[in-house]
């Protein structure tokens, strides 16, 4: 029942060639929840994922970065903020995005749909997207100590994160000047504060002011964003033997992020962020710090140190990951990103731990499912009770739990592997997708 419940969602959330990440709240195209509604997707119907990310990549830039938003144009001006209006930008093929990005999971979530039913012209078709899009990373985000920078809190996906309250405490921001649409929505309590905001409307309109070119008053080396780039070479290495391209680059490209990161972005036994304009770790007892783990190449005893962290800082043994230490001050158990779990979160260090430690993977997964069996496909659900907070029907709590549940089974059922897509099939199916693919 549950995975039926899942793909539901996401017929539901299906717009044509791509997924909203809820009807309400978020009614556009989102970068990174595609590419993780991609790998859902990918477990029911191949054909929605190869769609979800070509449809993405149709609004990439010339310069080769992926707006973090690509926007409907049916949906009304002022039913979200900051709408096309705001951000003042076209992509090529016409479409209004945002100017900023966000963490590059996307080569990942190629190879990840390849594998459910492989498809080589799909894969030649998004390679030299995907190398373009890690290409203005390198050109226009690298820093001198080789790490790639992103210049707003959005860019990091966890928005509110505490690791990021340092450097917004800087932040000269007077009123937003608008009405947030998110709270008539979901509870204040729930989401970023006033002040968060208008911190992001100013940082969002100072970028968009130099043309989207230079970086302002954020400018941060995070983690999660750095071990998404590593993770994204290694995965291009891949596709590009399949496209008869030379995956060498790609290899090194990776071995050389992470080499960074363990030099200037481990302590304590967690990966922290790192502040370019000041060159000071950020010292958080954020999750991001554990993602790290998806990289195969980081050396053992750093791995075990982080997941001696993830065991004592995060409870990990409990099966649920909160996205922020419960044990420090800034902890909120219903709040954003300041300590609630996250699906895609835990889904990302889970990635990290099953070719590690399957003893840890495995009461990860079973917290995912048990988190959507017991409060429904919820953005957000609180690390202790479960309880589920933000929107309704969320696309990638929906897509990431398919994924779950075709490699770990449910609550110690066997994977049903290849016949999920079988089980499921014929639900959502009968639209052509291919009719609302980009060239």
């Amino acid at each position: 029942m549950i995975l039926r419940d899942a793909v539901r969602v996401l017929v539901a959330n299906w717009d044509g060639s791509y997924t909203v990440p809820s009807r309400r709240l978020y009614p556009h195209q989102w970068s990174w929840d595609s590419a993780f509604i991609a790998i859902g997707n990918a477990r029911w119907s191949p054909r929605r994922a190869r769609s979800e990310l070509l449809a993405l990549f149709g609004s990439q830039w010339r310069d080769g970065r992926v707006p973090h938003i690509v926007f409907n144009p049916r949906v009304p001006e002022g039913a979200y903020f900051p709408g096309p209006e705001f951000w003042m930008v076209r992509a090529p093929s016409g479409s209004a995005t945002s100017g900023i990005v966000q963490p590059p999971v996307h080569a990942l979530a190629a190879w990840q749909v390849h594998l459910a039913e492989p498809d080589p012209v799909f894969l030649r078709r998004l390679y030299p997207r995907l190398v373009a899009q890690q290409d203005f990373l390198r050109a226009a985000r690298r820093s001198p100590e080789g790490l790639i920078s992103i210049v707003h809190p959005w860019e990091s996906g966890m928005d509110n994160s505490p690791a990021w309250d340092l450097p917004l405490a800087a932040v000269e921001a007077g009123p937003a000047g608008v009405t947030r649409k998110d709270l008539g929505h979901v509870s204040a309590d729930e989401r970023p504060t006033d002040r968060d905001y208008e911190c992001y409307v100013a940082l969002a309109r100072a970028y968009r002011d130099t043309g989207y070119r230079r970086a302002g008053a954020f400018r941060v080396e995070d983690p999660l964003f750095n071990a998404a780039y590593g993770v994204a070479e290694l995965s291009l290495a891949k596709i590009a033997e399949v496209c008869g391209a030379d995956p060498e680059p790609h290899h090194q490209e990776a071995a050389a992020i992470t080499a960074a990161m363990v030099e200037h972005l481990f302590d304590e036994g967690l990966f922290h962020s790192r502040d370019v304009l000041t060159g000071h770790l950020l010292r958080s007892s954020s999750a991001a710090g554990l993602v790290p783990l998806m990289l195969p190449d980081l050396p053992r005893d750093i791995a075990n140190t982080l997941i001696g962290t993830a065991l004592d800082l995060f409870g990990l043994k409990d099966g649920v990951l909160p996205s922020f230490a419960p044990s420090a001050p800034e902890y909120d158990r219903a709040r954003y990103w300041r300590g609630p779990s996250w699906i895609n979160l835990s889904w990302l260090v889970w990635q990290g731990l099953r070719h590690r430690r399957a003893d840890l993977a495995g009461p990860l997964a079973d917290g995912m499912i048990r988190a959507v069996t017991e409060s429904g496909f919820r953005e957000y659900f609180d690390p202790f009770t479960l309880q589920g907070h933000g929107c309704h029907d969320f696309s990638w709590s929906a897509a990431l739990v398919l994924d779950v549940a075709a490699e770990h089974g449910l609550d110690g059922v066997p994977a049903p592997g290849g016949q999920l897509g079988q089980e499921l099939g014929g639900l959502g199916e009968a639209d052509d997708v291919g009719d609302h693919v980009p060239a």
